[in-house]
């Protein structure tokens, strides 16, 4: 009898124990479910707070269209107070987005009807916001009319993107003009353009068209070859690898150079005969800097591309195409005489080669590019005001000031001397970028800054299927440094 109660108690807090243990496992997933929760919710409130930008604009969030049902998209300005985008009516009294200048800022500013593009797009949060004063809301509720939207102002300058868009006429390409010290973006011009006022009339057409590239910003977008501005980048590989000789170098150019089968001419079959490597750059001989580009270590060259922002996201808040130079070990003498010419599998944006150059005109620090200055509400009190940032060093100043004097020499005694002896001073780099399977196509480049002594302006274009950079591009430069200048 004490036996079975012995039993059956110990089957009791065996039971007991299990019951307890049960409980604690029990306690400790309902702990852990509350714990996911509780980070769930923080994460949620922490991204609500960090995007809610991109939460406003999504299309799939009921709120953005509430703000549009209740308040009247807000105005684009230029830096200089010019509306560059408006809300109207039209015959019918529905809104209607209004572009004053068309055409001239078409890819830039964008449009808002059959989605987004441009500033529209980049804006859009605070475009559909209204900070309008609670008496004019108060007022205008009464009248049952929408409120206000908030005003955004650009860094745009109308003067600059007209000379600019009349500059480079019927030709397809871009010009992108900015502050190197800074990054205001100043103009910004893609060719074909279009008519943001008639988006919706010629979208059909435009979707139907798979050829029609003409929505594409060839300045943020375009990848091209960079063909000689390219060699801005090998030569600050060979100074790298080279800092205490690369003065010395000397080369005879007899208009080809040779590795197996492969061969590689200077433009137009020029013969440059005896070059350093200052007259090298200046007169952008292909020769020697396909030369240059067989003695550099590709892994180092690697690392300076990666430097540089090749095959890397651009530090940018608008849509940006990613520059590519595939540069490695592997890599065979034939594609490193091409590479280093700025041709073959190299591919770079306008955007990112203006870049480059102005982190040379700024000695070697990079000014992140923007488009937005401030936003102001209808009343005219700032909501929100940008302000310049670094992204960093892309290289160190010495560099950058020995690229300034090697840009210098091109319009002093190279290829861009179209720019030289004028009021003002200039630096650059000229490129003629081969393309296609017809051989003498080539798209014409220019990169440079003005004034050369404490640059504030720099300048980038692409002309496509043109011809010489020197020919084309840089006179396309005059007009704007001429213009930026007052000359």
């Amino acid at each position: 009898m004490q036996i079975r109660q012995e039993m059956g108690l110990k089957r009791k807090n065996r039971t007991e124990r299990i019951k307890i243990k049960k409980n604690k496992e029990i306690l400790g997933v309902m702990w852990v479910f509350t714990l996911l929760f509780l980070c769930m919710s923080g994460y949620i409130t922490a991204y609500s707070v960090t995007h809610k930008q991109e939460l406003i604009n999504n299309s799939y969030n009921g709120r953005q269209q509430i703000l549009i049902a209740q308040n009247s998209r807000g105005r684009i300005f230029s830096a200089d107070g010019q509306v560059l985008a408006r809300t109207g009516e039209d015959e019918e009294g529905k809104e209607k987005r209004e572009y004053p200048y068309q055409n001239l800022f078409s890819h830039v500013v964008g449009y808002a009807s059959n989605g987004r593009m441009g500033v529209e797009a980049q804006a859009n949060y605070y475009l559909i916001q209204s900070n309008a004063p609670l008496s004019q809301k108060a007022a205008l509720d009464v009248r049952g009319e929408k409120y206000p939207g908030d005003d955004v102002y650009t860094t745009l300058q109308v003067d600059l993107q007209q000379v600019a868009s009349n500059a480079l006429g019927i030709y397809q390409g871009a010009v992108i003009v900015t502050e190197p010290s800074t990054g205001r973006i100043l103009a910004m011009v893609s060719k074909p353009d279009f008519n943001p006022e008639e988006i919706a009339d010629i979208w059909e057409e435009l979707i139907e068209d798979k050829e029609s590239s003409i929505l594409l910003n060839r300045a943020t977008q375009g990848l091209y070859p960079p063909g000689s501005t390219f060699k801005i980048v090998t030569a600050l590989e060979y100074m790298r690898e080279n800092p205490d000789t690369w003065q010395n170098y000397s080369y005879n150019c007899t208009g080809s150079i040779q590795r197996g089968e492969d061969r590689i001419q200077c433009y137009h079959g020029s013969v440059h005969g005896g070059v350093g490597f200052e007259r090298s750059f200046a007169k952008s001989c292909n020769t020697s800097f396909a030369n240059i580009g067989l003695s550099l270590d590709r892994k180092a060259f690697a690392d300076t591309l990666d430097q540089l922002l090749f095959g890397r996201e651009l530090p940018v808040v608008f849509p940006a195409g990613i520059s590519r130079v595939e540069v490695g070990e592997e890599t065979s003498d034939s594609d490193m005489m091409q590479i280093s010419i700025g041709q073959g599998t190299t591919s770079i944006t306008p955007l990112e080669l203006n870049m480059i150059t102005c982190a040379i005109a700024n000695g070697g620090v990079l000014a992140e590019p923007y488009l937005i200055d401030s936003v102001q509400s209808s009343s005219g009190n700032t909501i929100k005001a940008f302000s310049p940032e670094n992204y960093g060093k892309l290289m160190e100043e010495g560099e950058a000031d020995a690229l300034k004097e090697l840009m210098r020499q091109v319009v002093e005694t190279g290829t861009a001397s179209r720019l030289k002896d004028l009021s003002y001073t200039a630096a650059g780099k000229t490129g003629s970028a081969e393309y296609g399977t017809v051989k003498g196509e080539s798209h014409a480049w220019f990169t440079g800054f003005a004034p050369v002594e404490d640059p504030e302006v720099c300048v980038t274009i692409i002309i496509e299927g043109a011809g010489a950079g020197g020919d084309y591009a840089v006179p396309i430069a005059k007009r704007i440094f001429d213009a930026y200048f007052g000359v």
